[in-house]
């Protein structure tokens, strides 16, 4: 298999003898107009792109399916070239500022084939960890995807499937390229990276230069409950996951989301909404609750309306800095991590 281009960034791009100009050109398609196929690179003299295409490979993964709408939440199944299949979620929001209503399109990116975390309410887990994406892999879906939504993406969650922080060696160096005015150019800002609890790992990327925002699963608010559904928490219990939040905070003076989904049963007492609030308030974090996402294969449920409106109306009587209802988009699409890629293997023996 030939080395994948985008695994380097534009400035360690040593490709023979090409001089600077045709290596501008090349990256204006890729990271300008999104090609990835060197046939299309009209520019290039052919001979070169012919050279370059014995060399290396543009081309990280193709799209193997779409459910959704242009309009609407859309998920896509990739096909990497190795033949292992990961998702990616295209979710369009209107905003408004100061009464202008805008568009903002945000995609859910993913790190890993699979996941070994094995958090209890996510299909990802569910046929284990496969390997690490390459750097080429994550912007590749970012190129990908900017195509089919035929206009830029404002916003990227790493909230897709796999842990972000456990892949830290290949995100880092993905994360140089998107946000690089010579590579993607989006800005840090508008960059989410979400994690199941790696203590360690949140201290490491508070070294991070950029201001990526960090978002916590965590979904219970003592060791027992979160336990039930972080299998985590045995490693990072919670109070380590707190100071490694703290420290994260104190060096990069940036506010944090912390996660919860509501499970019938499981979390959704009124007493772990109190215990939720405490967290919020001495880290001075967000707070986002999304109603459980159902999974083929998980017997667990989404909460009744009443008692999700019952767990947001005293989650915000402990006032917390901010504190959000979200009602999942994609719930008609397999949207939940990994959903559609264990169907799709199941069906055709893809892992």
């Amino acid at each position: 298999m030939l080395p994948l281009l985008l695994d380097q960034p534009f400035e360690k791009w040593k490709l023979g003898q090409v001089p600077q100009y045709r290596l501008e050109q090349l990256r204006h398609w890729i990271f300008d107009q999104g090609c990835c196929e060197w046939k299309d690179m009209s520019n290039l003299p052919k001979s070169l792109r012919e050279e370059l295409s014995k060399e290396w490979d543009i081309l990280p993964m193709e799209l193997l399916r779409v459910q959704g709408s242009a309009d609407t939440t859309r998920k896509f199944l990739w096909k990497l070239r190795d033949g292992h299949l990961i998702e990616s979620v295209l979710i369009p929001a209107t905003e408004g500022t100061r009464g202008i209503r805008s568009s903002r399109m945000t995609l859910c990116v993913s790190t890993q084939v699979g996941c070994a975390i094995g958090c209890k309410f996510c299909a990802s887990g569910l046929d284990g960890l496969k390997r690490n994406l390459s750097t080429g892999e994550i912007v590749g879906q970012i190129l990908l995807a900017r195509n089919q939504a035929k206009r830029r993406i404002d916003n990227l969650v790493f909230m897709g499937m796999g842990e972000p922080l456990a892949n830290l060696p290949a995100l880092l160096p993905a994360l140089d390229q998107i946000l690089s005015p010579k590579g993607l150019g989006i800005g840090a800002r508008h960059l989410t990276l979400s994690t199941s609890g790696l203590a360690p790992k949140i201290i490491e990327l508070a070294k991070y230069p950029a201001q990526i925002r960090l978002a916590i699963s965590l979904h219970g608010g003592d060791d027992e409950t979160r336990q039930k559904i972080m299998p985590i928490n045995q490693k990072f219990p919670l109070e380590q996951l707190l100071q490694a939040c703290e420290k994260f905070i104190q060096e990069r003076k940036k506010m944090i989301t912390l996660e919860y989904i509501l499970i019938e049963g499981v979390n959704d007492d009124l007493t772990q909404a109190e215990l939720l609030v405490a967290h919020a308030k001495r880290l001075r974090a967000k707070i986002n609750l999304i109603p459980y996402n159902r999974v083929d294969g998980l017997e667990w449920k989404r909460p009744s309306v009443e008692k999700i409106r019952a767990f947001h109306r005293k989650v915000e009587q402990g006032k917390p800095a901010r504190v959000t209802l979200r009602m999942e988009k994609g719930h008609d699409i397999d949207a939940a991590c990994g959903q559609l890629r264990l169907r799709e293997s199941k069906n055709s023996n893809i892992s």
